[in-house]
């Protein structure tokens, strides 16, 4: 997959507020997928669809603890979240410089 898929996926994900709030909730621990729909308010089988969505994008990872294997707990993986960072402050970089070179036209003309 290429940066601008990752980076579309991961955009495509955090769409849905549902997912933005799984987010948020694994930003503090990582936690059960129970507990996440409890939470967030939603069914198992929804909260399994967002799931889906998270891990096909990378953001998340999902772990089996020691003492159980049938127990999943869902956290957060970092590099994802670095490169949207990284795609958002290189935009946020070249709007500034066009906001300064329109401030500086806008100046030189009156």
């Amino acid at each position: 997959m290429t940066a601008a898929v990752d980076l579309d996926t991961i955009l495509a994900a955090l769409a849905d507020p549902h997912r933005r709030r799984v987010v948020d909730l694994l930003r503090i621990e990582p936690r059960r997928a129970g507990d996440l729909a409890e939470a967030i308010g939603v069914s198992p089988p929804a909260m399994s669809r967002h799931l889906k969505a998270l891990r096909g994008c990378g953001l998340i990872e999902e772990s089996h603890p020691a003492f159980d294997a049938r127990v999943r707990v869902y956290a957060l993986r970092p590099e994802p979240m670095a490169h949207l960072k990284a795609w958002l402050e290189e935009t946020e970089r070249l709007w500034s410089l066009q906001l300064a070179a329109f401030k500086a036209h806008l100046e030189a003309g009156t």
